[in-house]
């Protein structure tokens, strides 16, 4: 079954079909259907980023038709081929031979489109003696591109100059290249660490994730500095809402409590022992 012949069709084959049939020519591309459903269209090659064909129509000889889009240059290609290497995502899909979803991106990004905006931007040539473009063979070749456009998405990027092959062999130039340069700079790195007499290469003890709150060696009482704060907690509580004459008494209990407390917490913190 065909692609023009379903409602489903991939996005990129979408695309292109649609540049078609948003034409005026319906009755035109209801015969162009009917010529690539049937199988008039007996040939299809490339010469180049051109589209070469021949179409069987009401002549005892098929017709020649033509069809190609501006390409790209070899910079711009280079320009395209650089961004989709910096999009892992797209790398990874083409060479799987995949087309990303957001691939137009990548030519929008260098001011580019892979597909044509209007008929006008498609040069197509028939040797039918109707001078309408597009006649019903070029139609018909035009669909049975979006045939080759599903089954290989690569088809739609020769159109434009440049080969599956060429696209796939300098993504992988690419993509080489930035490997070799990240582990070039990882080994640069490692390398670059202060080396020399007095260092030395000393095992590291993996640290458990239980222990990372255990100290259990004594403080160095000459780096460790503790000393009291301005208010204690008394101070910031304020008097306790008891009856008057009691107040005060409990007050001075918990001072000294609270003294004490400190004091024992300072001896335990400096590892020493009261005398």
């Amino acid at each position: 079954m065909n692609n023009y012949e379903i409602q489903s069709r991939e996005w990129w084959v979408q695309e292109w079909i649609d540049l078609l049939e948003k034409s005026r020519f319906k009755k035109r591309l209801e015969r162009a259907r009917n010529y690539a459903m049937q199988g008039n269209v007996l040939s299809i090659d490339f010469q180049g980023s051109k589209v070469l064909a021949k179409v069987q129509g009401t002549a005892p000889e098929p017709y020649q038709v033509s069809l190609s889009l501006d390409p790209f240059t070899d910079e711009q290609w280079d320009y395209v081929i650089e961004t989709m290497s910096q999009r892992a995502i797209f790398s990874a899909q083409l060479l799987a031979g995949e087309m990303p979803l957001n691939i137009q991106e990548v030519f929008t990004a260098n001011g580019l489109s892979i597909f044509p905006f209007t008929l006008s931007d498609i040069q197509a040539r028939c040797s039918c003696p109707d001078k309408e473009i597009p006649c019903k063979h070029i139609g018909a070749v035009y669909y049975q591109l979006g045939d080759r456009f599903s089954e290989d998405p690569f088809v739609i990027f020769q159109l434009r100059g440049r080969t599956k092959e060429q696209i796939l062999d300098t993504l992988r130039k690419l993509r080489r290249g930035s490997e070799q340069n990240s582990e070039t700079e990882t080994s640069m790195a490692e390398t670059s660490q202060p080396s020399g007499e007095g260092t030395s290469s000393l095992p590291v003890t993996p640290l458990k994730i239980e222990q990372f709150w255990q100290y259990d060696e004594p403080l160095d009482s000459s780096l460790v500095v503790i000393a009291p704060t301005g208010d204690t907690v008394l101070n910031v509580l304020g008097s306790i809402p008891l009856a008057s004459d009691s107040s005060q008494a409990v007050m001075q209990y918990l001072d000294t409590v609270y003294q004490t407390v400190s004091q024992q917490a300072f001896l335990a913190a400096m590892n020493l022992e009261e005398n």
